[in-house]
């Protein structure tokens, strides 16, 4: 590891309402998705408040892309058009490929306290497998390895490789990579990124540097640049850093607090993309032709059962 990733742009997620009413933060979509290519969008869905939440997300139909939930805590139960019903406990991932189109529909509970917390990350699919079978990849907390190095940096490796452990996920096109990263006050870790490969970190506990920046970057919601030659800005909850596709490894530090953050990494796609609601094609065609199949009633395929 010889040229360490620069912040490229920094985003603080901001607030929305999905589904039936569901309020969350959005850490990046739509606007910003050229940036992030293979991944279309990101959202933080952690909240104490049950209202938030608990109208969740009723039927809703998805093409052509990926939906990746990976919850901390409460649990989500889902129901979909081939039949499947079961219920995301924290700790878990579910990795649906919703190919050439599911409907279905997840549905937050909080704990015992009325929390819930998670995030679901939208990745996109190849022109090339915009309309495959639908699937699932049901990842349990037990399959998910956790690494604790000496210097007390612990890893959750859900897809891709740290240390040396690979994931569960595997087979994925875009070659991405999704982990759970903390590291106490006072440490350093650097991970190799794949030349050429977006990379990103969401931070979601305490404050770390994300970089030892050598240029400018911009703050996206407040438009200023900041430079750093010594450490860079400290970065805290609920801010996403995006890297410069140059260099081979990302390097996190901390000083007097800790910093628990999701590192996201992938080969882009460079297609075209065109993009409305729950459905991402290549072509402004091909979604009007899945929306008027939505309609008629043959929007599923692969002899999915009716809901």
């Amino acid at each position: 590891m010889e040229k360490p990733r620069i912040i490229k742009k920094v985003f603080k997620s901001t607030q929305v309402t999905e589904g039936a009413g569901v309020k969350l933060k959005r850490a990046f979509g739509f606007s910003q998705t050229p940036l992030f290519d293979p991944f279309l969008l990101l959202d933080d869905f952690r909240s104490d408040n049950p209202t938030d939440y608990l109208k969740g997300f009723p039927w809703h139909p998805h093409r052509g892309i990926e939906t990746i939930t990976y919850l901390l805590d409460g649990s989500v139960q889902h129901h979909d058009s081939l039949g499947n019903k079961g219920v995301i406990h924290p700790g878990e991932v579910q990795w649906m490929t919703a190919g050439s189109g599911i409907i279905h529909e997840e549905m937050p509970f909080g704990n015992s306290k009325g929390s819930v917390a998670g995030f679901q990350l939208w990745g996109n699919l190849p022109a090339s497998q915009k309309m495959i079978p639908p699937h699932y990849r049901n990842i349990t907390r037990e399959m998910i390895p956790e690494i604790h190095l000496q210097s007390g940096v612990s890893i959750r490796v859900i897809c891709g490789k740290a240390e040396g452990v690979t994931g569960p996920v595997e087979g994925i096109t875009t070659d991405p990579e999704y982990l759970d990263v903390t590291i106490p006050a006072g440490r350093t870790w650097n991970h190799p990124i794949q030349e050429g490969h977006t990379a990103f970190s969401y931070i979601i506990a305490g404050k770390g540097y994300f970089s030892h920046n050598t240029e400018p970057f911009s703050f996206d919601t407040e438009g200023v640049s900041y430079f750093d030659m010594e450490t860079g800005p400290l970065m805290d909850n609920e801010t996403l850093v995006l890297y410069r596709s140059e260099g081979d490894h990302v390097h996190v530090s901390t000083e007097n607090s800790p910093v628990r953050f999701l590192l996201f990494s992938g080969r882009p796609l460079r297609e075209p993309i065109a993009w409305h609601g729950p459905i991402v094609m290549n072509t402004r065609k091909e979604l009007q032709t899945a929306f008027e199949e939505y309609n008629n009633g043959t929007f599923l395929k692969e002899h999915q059962a009716d809901t």
